[in-house]
């Protein structure tokens, strides 16, 4: 046994961003309904998720789905100690943001030049110039800003990206006044070798317990990097309720982990989360119901399995 592993312990809280409501509908096809929004992210913070990334103020063009960011937030009934997070991506967003309420914004770069090209527009040095005065902007207003760094384990346009260059974004963000900043394998090719080198090159730039994991599930091995990212003492993650959100670079790929797969597991470890799991189950099972899906969990579909049975 190594003595990185003899020194390791498992924390006793892991605190769970869900960002179903976001990450996991913005690409639906169909449109969802903004009363449905609303109440997914209600059940979503009842059931006892800490976290829960709302909407994105976002141009509808791009993102149609989101286009009612704003009634999203001003109609939702906030659960005292629970955070609502919405992307913000510069500052026209913030603006828009503040003005329906927003309390916690975030911002979303990228580990590739040419991922951040294709998909902002801009050089990874030009899309932090544009985050510089949401932050400033936010934290005027005493408002949390929250960092994403995607592409951290892989580009579908330059493979393999150099932890060091990770390091370098995460850093920039943390310095630059995000209080968290999220590692995002954005289409699921990472391994746990490949995550425990990523966070260990980001925890030199950024203190380990700013730092959070967002796995998607692609190649099946958002747990396995997780459970990687625990030893090393991360204890944030991002999930997704019945693991809603594709992965756009994969054609009929899973995308994000699913909340309920990660509770199961971690409630397994012995590991608080403050998460009802049974409650979480089922709303997997009344989301998926009316987007006409089954739940990708697959610890969410045998609860449910088991619980009519």
């Amino acid at each position: 046994m190594s003595e990185q592993r003899k020194t390791w312990s498992v924390p006793d809280y892991v605190r769970i961003v869900e960002v179903g409501p976001r990450d996991g509908l913005q690409n639906e096809p169909r449109e969802v309904p903004t009363a449905v929004k609303v109440e997914l992210i209600e059940r979503l913070a009842e059931a006892g998720l800490p976290s829960v990334e709302a909407t994105a103020f976002v141009s509808p063009k791009w993102v149609p789905q989101m286009a009612d960011h704003t009634e999203v937030l001003e109609r939702v009934r906030r659960k005292p100690g629970v955070s609502y997070p919405v992307l913000t991506p510069n500052l026209k967003g913030f603006e828009a943001a503040r003005a329906a309420g927003a309390t916690e914004v975030a911002i979303f770069g990228a580990a590739s030049e040419a991922f951040s090209r294709k998909n902002i527009n801009c050089s990874i040095a030009e899309s932090l110039e544009r985050f510089r005065p949401v932050v400033e902007a936010a934290l005027k207003e005493k408002i949390q800003v929250r960092g994403y760094v995607s592409c951290v384990l892989g580009c579908p346009y330059e493979g393999d990206i150099a932890p060091e260059r990770v390091a370098e974004v995460a850093a920039a963000l943390f310095e630059m006044g995000c209080y968290e900043v999220s590692l995002g394998d954005t289409i699921g090719v990472g391994t746990p070798v490949k995550a425990r080198a990523m966070i260990e090159a980001c925890a030199k730039r950024v203190p380990l317990e700013r730092l959070a994991g967002h796995y998607h599930d692609t190649y099946g091995q958002a747990l396995a990097n997780i459970y990687a990212s625990l030893e090393l003492g991360v204890s944030t993650f991002d999930a997704s309720v019945a693991g809603l959100g594709g992965c756009p670079y994969a054609r009929g790929a899973t995308g994000n982990v699913a909340t309920e797969d990660v509770v199961y597991m971690l409630q397994g470890m012995g590991i608080d989360t403050g998460v009802d799991l049974d409650r979480l189950v089922g709303i997997g099972q009344w989301i998926c119901g009316v987007l006409g899906k089954e739940p990708a969990s697959r610890a969410g579909r045998a609860l449910a399995a088991r619980k009519s049975a």
